[in-house]
């Protein structure tokens, strides 16, 4: 099995939301925790369901082996040991033990079907000094194959993980209910002998049967390097195909979907007594502590932004501060420090063919320039579900700019926005493409009606 090449992402994807900065016990935000992938025992009222079904495709001409590891964290309630000395340990908190199952399943022209149960078990045991209190835990995984009539060799594969753990204190609420919970469950997926198919843009052979996989709580993209085909991820998390970590993100924040650099400059803000209490919370809050301690200034500086696409297409790396940083790009789809995206960008060293400050480009009713007003109509095709609240609200446009593939956006700031001013004055916009704009009724200075 080659689970290697998929481990940093799953490992992202594992502690997403384990504990969040300020990293301390009692702040705010850590009172909450185990947002994603949480399988909780049947019947539980807390919302969560308690399974998670993956349905993918693979093309395999010949019988195929199909290798399956499920991976999710067992929850320990930590107590301090009697005595101890460490006034800025919280009086409990709950850790997470890493589970992984694996088994297999062949592919072949007749369909095959079996089930896995495991079982974790509970009870007290102590590690540095404290004590940990787990409730046992058990489950199933079922694999089914079933060939797909048709002449191209396609097979679906269901993996359903589902939790089978009694609830204990049924109604003692959501932080009861996770200790019988298999919390930040995903799976990963890979075969030999075959392929798997994305179901994100699928071949036009297998679009109808991509269509009819159902896909419960989770969702398979395949993962490794671009055009890998034997590999697959299926997450909580919505990801592109082939999702990978940032090379400049150096330590697991625990919060894959934020910024490296901004978690890493606020971590550094923490009072001598706050990073106590936050090495006292856990031991991976301590690890991320005594990281942002140690970083070195080079490592900081390479937070600070990157630009990709001059290697795609050049064949070069940028000067060190050549261009602009991550503020002068469009949203991306997805998590911040996970995936990475191709973005507009202009040097008029480079090419003076287009001018953001001077081009137009058609629009919904009329032609947009910089200056023009417009109406925001985000569009569905678009993954960043933050652009659905900017539906309706006029933005100023601030620039015409231009991909390497030759796609159009409108860089723009809200009009009601306070900031503006300071949006302008560091080039931070948003971006839109001509499809999500319309010109505003009225004239507006600079633009056209």
């Amino acid at each position: 099995m080659s689970f290697d090449l998929a481990r940093k992402v799953a490992d992202t994807v594992l502690f997403e939301g384990y504990v969040l900065y300020p990293y301390r016990a009692s702040a705010v935000k850590n009172q909450v925790r185990w947002q994603f992938g949480v399988l909780a025992p049947p019947g539980a009222t807390t919302g969560e369901p308690s399974f998670a079904q993956t349905e993918c495709l693979i093309e395999a001409e010949e019988p195929a082996r199909v290798d399956v590891r499920v991976r999710f964290m067992q929850v320990h309630t930590r107590f301090p040991a009697a005595g101890e000395e460490d006034t800025h340990a919280p009086a409990q908190w709950e850790e997470g033990t890493l589970r992984e199952i694996d088994t297999a399943a062949t592919v072949t022209s007749e369909a095959t079907a079996t089930s896995v149960p495991f079982e974790f078990p509970g009870g007290e045991h102590t590690s540095d000094g404290a004590v940990l209190r787990g409730h046992p835990l058990r489950g199933a995984i079922e694999l089914t194959t079933e060939p797909i009539p048709g002449p191209h060799h396609l097979h679906k594969l269901r993996v359903r993980v589902t939790n089978h753990t009694p609830e204990r204190t049924p109604g003692a609420g959501r932080n009861a209910m996770l200790l019988d919970s298999l919390v930040s469950a995903h799976t990963l997926l890979s075969v030999s002998g075959a392929s798997f198919l994305s179901l994100l843009e699928p071949p036009e052979r297998a679009a109808q049967a991509a269509g009819h996989c159902e896909n419960l709580h989770t969702w398979p993209v395949l993962i490794g390097e671009p055009g890998r085909c034997d590999l697959m991820l299926s997450a909580p998390i919505i990801l592109y195909d082939y999702p990978e970590v940032a090379p400049e993100s150096p330590t697991d924040l625990c919060d894959g979907t934020e910024i490296d650099e901004i978690l890493t400059l606020r971590t550094m803000t923490l009072t001598e007594e706050e990073k106590r209490e936050a090495r006292a919370t856990d031991m991976r809050a301590a690890r991320i502590i005594d990281h942002v301690d140690s970083l070195p200034p080079e490592m900081l500086e390479r937070l600070h932004g990157a630009m990709r696409y001059l290697r795609d297409v050049a064949g070069v790396e940028p000067e060190p501060g050549q261009g602009p940083a991550e503020s002068a790009a469009p949203p991306p789809s997805g998590p911040a420090s996970v995936i990475h995206h191709e973005t507009p960008w202009w040097d008029p060293g480079q090419d003076a063919s287009v001018s953001p400050e001077t081009d137009s480009v058609p629009i919904a009713g009329g032609t947009a320039m910089k200056g023009s007003t417009v109406v925001l109509r985000p569009g569905n095709r678009r993954a960043d579900v933050h652009d659905m609240f900017l539906a309706g609200r006029q933005a100023m446009v601030e620039g015409v700019f231009f991909d390497v593939d030759g796609g159009t956006y409108l860089a723009v700031t809200l009009a009601d926005d306070p900031a503006v001013d300071l949006h302008q004055s560091h080039g931070r916009y948003l971006y839109f493409t001509p499809d999500e704009v319309e010109l505003c009724e009225q004239a507006t200075e600079g633009g056209q009606r």
